[in-house]
This record gives structure tokens, sequence and C-alpha cells, in this order.
């Protein structure tokens, strides 16, 4: 229905929708020619009108893709810093748009609090007007209901008082706010529709204040565990920990796990060979002094203790090995992990002895060995040294051995996987070549020139790496994400409609009904529905028969 149409039918065409009314003057190219108390007030209809935010919540999404394809130094470090080193021309132009730190940087912190400011303005008073509506009366029939986009009409003999008793009956029957007024019964119907694009507008806000929260209130951490070794949920223990602005480390759930094993198990043959069938993690964990409790955690079915949930990220191996010097004496002792290169957990690393290592000659002094492990090799002649499949079928680990310092005693932080060799020298054999060798589970390589050994245990654990985050507005995001898609169906498939009944005494006696709809949309369902009520109220006031002419005096039979 057009503005002019809804200007003719006065009351009856107004306020079919809450949406606010645009001021003409508002519209002139250029903007309104006004002071500045009027330019502000043209500025705010334009931020809180629905066009605009649809806009901002449009750009919002589209800031996101950044967020999603770019590595983000709040979810990972290590990939941003591999990606700078990637992309040496595309780093300083991310860098300045801030796409490194997308969803905390200026251009989309100043889109989501446009939105958020639009959509309370625009929200408040729609709100308060749909109030309104609902404690209001339907409007009166307009003067010509011939115009309405829907109508019929038929005469009946029973009197108009009862018709409209029996068209208030119907109506309301059928569920429309009805109510007589004068010759005629106005009816309302459809103010779900309304209330759906309320709650889908509320619920857009409660998701963004949800994201807020989330964002400023939250801490996440990685914690990398080895079969038999446990965590406390303490800023120390984390290998990496991040957290909201807002976020205070006394607030840290005080809870522990231990990881007493991992389990996986994949697919041997078939297209989908090495595809995972088991992953899952058993642990042990106790919430403070509490008893001990054994859980089972799995990709998407985390362990949640008060709000902080435990999810289980990845899984590799730490092949044992046992380093011992000149004389025998072991130095080093333990599970190493190393981390996956692809998805058959062909793995390197780096192990690195820093304390009680002496050379042949008695000097302190520190190893480091480059570690590369293969849980299932091909075999020697079969290509390069890369896993077959993820599963322990043949364990291999290749080992390069070097001696000097490690860096460590510089107090810069190291990367516990990777071996700075800038002053370490590598170990060579008796041939003058580098010292190197694959070893299977209880081989040991030697070192030259009496420097010890290296043995590879016959055993090789398990590692799993474990997300601890806690992030109080995931439940108020999921919420409002339903009420949202519920909202939206609303306000889809719901239509606003009036039905006016009008009955009247013709000038012969006989009644004249007239019935007629209108709707906030065109739709072939209003006059279907008329149709349907005209039909159920002429069955209680039926239609009179048509008068018969008297033929006049001396007319030709």
């Amino acid at each position: 229905m057009s503005k002019t149409e809804e200007r003719d039918l006065g009351d009856a065409g107004a306020q079919l929708s809450t949406a606010p009314t645009e001021n003409p003057a508002d519209q002139a190219i250029g903007g309104p020619t006004l002071s500045v108390v009027g330019w502000v007030r043209w500025f705010w209809r334009q931020l809180t009108s629905m066009r605009v935010a649809l806009i901002l919540l449009f750009m919002l999404s589209l800031g996101a893709i950044p967020g999603s394809l770019v590595p983000q130094n709040s979810v990972d470090e290590l990939k941003v810093q591999a990606f700078k080193k990637q992309h040496d021309l595309l780093t300083p132009v991310y860098e300045k748009l801030q796409f490194f730190d997308v969803y905390s940087s200026v251009w989309f912190s100043a889109i989501y609090i446009l939105l958020f400011v639009s959509l309370i303005g625009c929200i408040v008073p729609r709100s308060w007007q749909f109030v309104g509506q609902l404690r209001s009366r339907p409007p009166g029939a307009p003067k010509r209901l011939t115009r309405l986009p829907a109508y019929t009409t038929w005469r009946t003999e029973t009197d108009p008082e009862q018709v409209r008793e029996a068209a208030l009956a119907v109506l309301k029957k059928r569920r429309f706010r009805a109510d007589a007024a004068g010759d005629a019964v106005a009816a309302e119907k459809g103010y779900l529709r309304e209330a759906g694009n309320l709650v889908f507008h509320v619920s857009l806000i409660v998701m963004l204040v949800a994201f807020a929260t989330g964002t400023l209130f939250k801490s996440e951490g990685g914690k990398l565990i080895v079969e038999g070794d446990g965590f406390s949920n303490t800023l120390i223990q984390y290998d990496d920990f991040k957290s909201g602005s807002l976020f205070d480390t006394d607030e840290l759930v005080p809870f522990s796990f231990s990881l007493d094993s991992f389990t996986g198990t994949y697919a041997k043959d078939g297209p989908q060979r090495g595809t995972p069938r088991t992953y899952e993690a058993a642990v042990t964990w106790s919430k403070g002094d509490g008893p001990a409790r054994k859980s089972v955690i799995e990709v998407n079915k985390p362990l949640e203790v008060d709000g902080t949930k435990v999810y289980l990220l990845s899984h590799g191996y730490a092949p044992v090995v046992t380093v011992r010097d000149g004389k025998g004496k072991v130095v080093s002792s333990g599970a190493v992990p190393l981390l996956p290169i692809d998805s058959n957990v062909t793995s390197t690393g780096a192990i690195k002895v820093m304390d009680g290592y002496r050379d042949k000659n008695g000097k302190k002094d520190q190893l480091g060995f480059q570690a590369f492990f293969v849980p299932t090799f091909a075999g020697a002649g079969h290509g390069d040294m890369f896993s077959q499949f993820p599963g322990l079928e043949y364990p291999v680990l290749a080992l390069t051995g070097y001696h000097g310092s490690l860096g460590v005693d510089a107090g810069l932080p190291q990367n516990v996987y990777q071996l700075d060799t800038r002053k370490m020298e590598q170990f060579k054999d008796a041939d003058g070549e580098i010292l190197k060798q694959r070893l299977r589970p209880g081989e040991t390589m030697k070192l030259p020139d009496g420097a010890g050994s290296i043995t590879f245990e016959n055993e090789v654990k398990e590692w799993a790496s474990f997300q601890i985050s806690q992030q109080p507005g995931n439940g108020w995001a999921l919420a409002g994400a339903i009420a949202a898609i519920t909202g939206l169906i609303g306000s889809l498939f719901i239509q606003r409609r009036r039905v006016w009944v009008r009955a009247v005494r013709g000038a012969d006696g006989v009644t004249v009904v007239e019935m007629a709809g209108l709707g906030r949309a065109e739709s072939a369902k209003l006059p279907e529905e008329l149709a349907e009520l005209a039909v159920t109220l002429n069955a209680q006031a039926p239609t009179a028969p048509e008068p018969v002419e008297v033929p006049a005096e001396g007319a030709e039979k």
C-alpha cells in the first residue's frame, strides 16, 4: 500500500507498522537546511533508521571476513609470525589495516558501536509505539470500504445490530482483536509480526552485548600434556594465555586434571585410510580439594567445570629418549613431545640437554638434537622420511646432534620445539660427515669422540593439546541467536491485517453488509481470509432474495 493510499484511508491505514515515519524535508538532496540542532536531529534519524542498521550489520559481517581468513594475534601469535615471514609485501598493509587484530581494531569497534547505538535508537521508540498499539482499539472503518484491496458486500434481512453482533463473535473466534464502533465492527490481527520484528532486533542487541562481554571478560589458554602428566588451572601452568581487558586472574576456576591416556584409532584401508575413528583423552580431574573424577574428553565434547571448558584440540607423539655422557651417566631422560606437520603425524621437534652434561674433558657443555619422527615408516629406499599412517605401526626417530650453547642463558624466550644452532656445532663421524641416524625403538646413536649417546627407548607416549576457555557470554549469544531466528520467522511469515464489517439499513429496509480487508503488504491470503469470514458471517446473515419486479399497468405481457 502506497503512502498516498495510507493518507486517503486516514487512521484505518495508519500504524500497520511501528516503523518510524520519514520527514520529507530529511529526504531533500544535500540534507536539511537547518541549524546545528537540525543537523544533529537529521543524523540521529539516519543512524536509527532500519536501512542504516542493515548497512552496518552488513559491514560488520564483511569486517569479520579478514578476522576469519587472516591469522589473529588473539588466537595464535605463532601463526601470525609465520604469516608475516611468508608475506613480506602484505604484512605492512595488513598491519596498517589492523587485520592481525580485527576484533579489537578501531574500525571494527566503530562499526560495532554504531550498530549498537542504531539498534537501541530504533527499538526503544518502536517498542513504546507497539505497546501503545496493543492498548488501543482497532481503528474505525473508513467511509468508503470499496477503496480497500479486499472487498465484498451483500444484502440481508437480518437486523444491522444482529449482523454486527454476529460479526464481532466470528472475528473474535478467529482470534481477531475486535471492537464495535458506530455502524461497523473493526478488527485487527497479526500483532506477532511486529512483536517478531522487535524480538529480532532486541536479540541482535543481546548478541552484541554477549559478544562484548565475552571479549572483555574471556580467558583462553593452551596446554600440551603428555600421558601421565597433569595441569592445574593457574596462570604459570599455561603454555600460552590470553584474556580480555577486564578479566581478573583471580577469576580462574580452581581445578586440575591429568591425562591418563590418549586413544586414537584410524581407518586402515579404503579411500578414508588414516581418518580418525576414535579420538579421545581419558582424564582424571578434581575441583579444588574435591574428590577425583574420571572423564573422557572428545572433539566438540569438552570437560566443563563451573563455566570453564576444556577442549581437546590436537594430538601427537612423544618418544621416550635417554641421553648419557661419555661416562655413561644419564643426563636426561623422558618423553619429548614433537609437533605434527601433516595428517599422518609426521613430527618434528628438538631435544635439549641444558644442564648436567660434561664432555670427555669434564667441561660443561650443552647438547641439542633435531628430531624427525614418523609413527609409520615406509622403509629405506621408499622416498623421503614421511609417515604413511597416523598410527604407531613402524615408528622411526631420525636425529641430528649438536653441541655448544643452546642460547637459553641469554634470558630471552625460546621455542621449545625449535633448536637455535647459531652458537652450536654439529657432531661429525669419523669420515667428517654430519652425524645423523635413524633409530628404531631400543636403538642407540653413539656420539663421536666419547661424547656420549642417545637412546630411543622402547616406549612412545602420546600427548594431547587442550584449550582451556572461560567465556561468559556464550550462553547469552546462543539464546540471542535462537530468539533472533524465531523473531525473524514471525516477522516474515505473519501478516498484519485489518478487517471491517459495516451493517446499515438501506432505503428499502433491507440491511446492506459490507466487508473489507487491509494488509501490511499485498498478499493473496487476505482476500481468501476475507472470503472465509464472509461465508461464515453469511451463514448467520443470509443473503436476502432479490426483489420481484412488478410490471407496470398496461405493459405488454
